[in-house]
């Protein structure tokens, strides 16, 4: 039986993953894009197994930013964006 230890390490490890996942298709969603002039942030947001809410946000500061792009994404276990509504162009 784990320990508490290893239990919290565990989820440490698993928190650590998740972060490593949702800036990797961050990342993918920017480098088909392009980056927007002015990038504030790309957040990702798991909804469910494997899809994520991507928000691309524009502005100096957390005050002024606002969506200037808005994803339904579909990840593989590796983190490749299989499908997104809508589909991600290339716009900057």
């Amino acid at each position: 039986m784990p320990t508490a230890e290893q239990r919290k390490q565990d989820k440490d490890m698993e928190q650590h993953q998740r972060e490593l996942l949702n800036a990797l298709i961050g990342e993918q969603v920017i480098q088909t894009l392009g980056e927007p002039g002015g990038l504030y942030k790309v957040q990702v947001h798991p909804l469910w197994k494997a899809h994520y809410r991507v928000n691309v946000f524009i502005g100096e500061n957390a005050a002024s930013a606002r969506i200037a792009s808005s994803y339904f994404v579909e990840a593989d276990s590796a983190g490749n964006i299989v499908a997104s509504r809508p589909t991600i162009r290339k716009q900057y």
